[in-house]
Parts: C-alpha cells; structure tokens; sequence
C-alpha cells in the first residue's frame, strides 16, 4: 500500500500532504498536553509510543502470503490508536512511514502526505472510531477490533486507489479490485493479529488500555 514516487499527480499528493501535515500538527498538540498531564516526563505515553512504534515497524516487516502469489503485510494503525488513542496512533503510524520512506526507499517522499494519509489518518484514527462504534453496539473488544482493523485495511487500499485513479495513473476498474479486493483478505491477517495482541494486553496489562477523550 505505500505508494511510491511518480505514482500521483502533483495536486493530489500536495493537497494529501497539507492535510496529512495539518493532522499531524493537531496530534503533536494533542499528545504533548496529554502527556503534560501525566507528568513532566509524560507517564507511560511517551515510552508507550516508542514500544508501539518499534512493534508495528517489526510486524510490517512481515509479510504473508495472499492468493494469487501476492503478500501482504500488518498495517497496525487500530492496534496503535486502541493503545495510545487516535492521535497518538497517527504519530506512531507517520513515524514508521517516515523511517521506511527515508531508509528503505518503502513509499516516495512526495507520496509521503498521501501514506500517512491512507495508513494513519485513516488506518489509525478512522479505524478508531469505528472500533469505538461496534465496541459501543456488541460490547466485545476481540471482535470489534477484528473488525475495524479489517474495515481499517480495506479503507485505506481504498483511499490509494482513488487517488491513483484520480491522478491517471490506472484506471478505476482496474484499481479497485486490485487493491480493495488484495487488501480484504490481508485484512483478515491484520484482524487476526490485532485481536490477538489487544486480548494477550487485557489479560495481562488492561491499564495500558486507553480511550483518549477529543
């Protein structure tokens, strides 16, 4: 799903990258405060979101096979923001992308807006508040993040193929089976995954288990 350089047209991947810088901004402001709250070294959110960062960054690294000889891998962004809360998910999302795109070569720079955008505005905080929804309707954490983490992956390979349709680089009928269509048996895998780490945290750790109130 990281969309790599010359893939977008100039107006989409700028305006991805206004909106995605402007996010950011918002979820530094958000973050600071809170762990202001918790302390001047910032509690347990700070060194939380370096553990969750090195976490995703690893799982991402690993990659599952999916029909067709095509992989896949975790995205994590429900799995962050269910630890950390939205915004700080998106911090933690935009950190693993910006160390792939910078030292992998894994996404463009100029595509960067438009992956933090799909994986983090997205994948975490989107993905979020849909969790937040079913959890609120069937009162079950295991499938209320299977799901959104599912509906997570699905959104955001979604997202890029909009954006690569509207940038001329393919068009629709072949983007979206190729990327919605990939992506909703990858999302499995993401559910699965996500499920199982949030119910070994309730068992062991459920303080580390926050809502964050916006």
């Amino acid at each position: 799903m990281h969309i790599p350089d010359g893939f977008l047209d100039a107006k989409v991947w700028t305006t991805l990258g206004v909106v995605s810088g402007l996010t950011l901004a918002l979820a530094v402001k958000k973050t600071s405060n809170r762990a202001h709250t918790e302390g001047g070294s910032g509690g347990k959110q700070i060194p939380m979101m370096g553990i969750v960062s090195a976490f995703v960054f690893a799982a991402q690294m690993l990659n599952f096979p999916v029909a067709g000889g095509t992989s896949g891998h975790f995205m994590g962004g429900v799995l962050a923001a269910i630890l950390l809360g939205p915004f700080s998910g998106l911090l933690v999302m935009s950190s693993v992308l910006i160390v792939q795109c910078l030292v992998f070569q894994d996404g463009g720079l100029t595509a960067l807006g438009a992956n933090i955008f799909n994986m983090g505005i997205i994948g975490a905080i989107l993905g979020y508040y849909i969790y937040l929804g079913i959890l609120k309707a069937i009162k079950r954490m295991s499938i209320s993040s299977f799901i959104a983490s599912w509906l997570s992956i699905v959104l955001a390979s979604s997202a890029c193929a909009v954006e690569l349709v509207i940038s001329g680089t393919v068009p629709l009928k072949v983007a979206f089976p190729a990327m919605a269509g990939v992506h909703s048996l990858i999302g499995i895998g993401e559910g699965i995954i996500t499920a199982l780490v949030l119910g070994f945290i309730l068992r062991t750790r459920e303080d580390l288990l926050q809502i964050e109130k916006v």
